[in-house]
């Protein structure tokens, strides 16, 4: 492919694309690194730079700040992966940021085995009052069930779902949940987890989505379905899937599960 020349970089080949900009594999001119260059694209009807790129690119200034948005070195292995994808997102979350669209996509891994979280068009600043937000966040697979129904009231536990799905997939090698639409997302997590209530869920039936005549489901042993994850990872595991947002838990009492500390899980 023929490198084409910006100021700064040289682009090489194009490695994704969404919404809001196209991404490339692009070349630093003084120092040589390989880098991720994300375009954004601009509507040519409307004047100025939109407010998402403004926010994306404020969000990043903030959590470049701190290593850990450098999450780790090394070969990726699952152990390592996990640990540094915490605790790039426990970052985030102690400055009020919510990513929004956590998934392996996301995750870029250089030359060298450093591991950095990517793309943040979709992160959010939460602020007081928290105003409603729009569902159509997060990648179907690692979508969090709040968001499935219909939920725009939701926050830094939607990124716990997302990381969880992450977490089985680095086991598995593929999707735990691979819908192919919104409701068929949701049935592949009920078959699983179990088909949500009241008793589990008090504020499930104040959801736009949410219907009293869904299958009805009993939950399964999730060390069934993840057969590579020792028990404190499945223990781990597990409190990432609740439905709940409420008894999700939190990135600070993750990075301090003792999976972390305790290399023979």
């Amino acid at each position: 492919m023929v490198e084409e020349e910006y100021k700064e970089y040289t682009k090489i080949e194009k490695l994704g694309e969404g919404t809001y900009g196209v991404v490339y594999k692009a070349r630093d001119k003084k120092t040589g690194k390989i880098v991720a260059l994300k375009k954004i694209r601009l509507d040519e009807e409307v004047e100025g730079i939109p407010p998402t790129s403004i926010r994306e690119i404020s969000l990043l200034k903030e959590a470049s700040k701190n290593k850990n948005i450098k999450i780790y070195q090394g070969t990726p292995t699952v152990w390592n992966g996990f640990i540094y994808n915490a605790d790039g997102t426990l970052f985030l979350h102690m400055h009020r940021i919510f990513h929004r669209d956590l998934k392996p996509q996301n995750l870029l891994i250089d030359e060298n085995g450093d591991l950095k979280l990517a793309d943040f068009g979709l992160a959010r600043a939460v602020g007081v009052p928290m105003r409603p937000c729009t569902h159509e966040v997060v990648t179907l697979w690692y979508r969090a069930p709040e968001i499935l129904f219909g939920s725009r009231s939701y926050s830094f536990a939607i990124d716990m779902w997302s990381i969880g799905c992450i977490f089985a997939e680095m086991s598995l090698r593929k999707p735990m949940f691979a819908g192919d639409s919104e409701i068929d997302e949701l049935f592949r997590i009920f078959k699983i987890l179990g088909t949500p209530n009241e008793e589990v869920w008090p504020e499930i039936i104040n959801f736009p989505d949410y219907k009293t005549n869904f299958p009805k489901w009993r939950p399964k042993l999730l060390s069934d379905y993840v057969p590579g994850m020792g028990p404190l990872a499945i223990d781990l595991l597990s409190k990432m899937l609740v439905y709940d947002p409420t008894y999700r838990i939190s990135a600070k009492r993750a990075r301090a599960h003792p999976y972390f500390t305790n290399k023979h899980y």
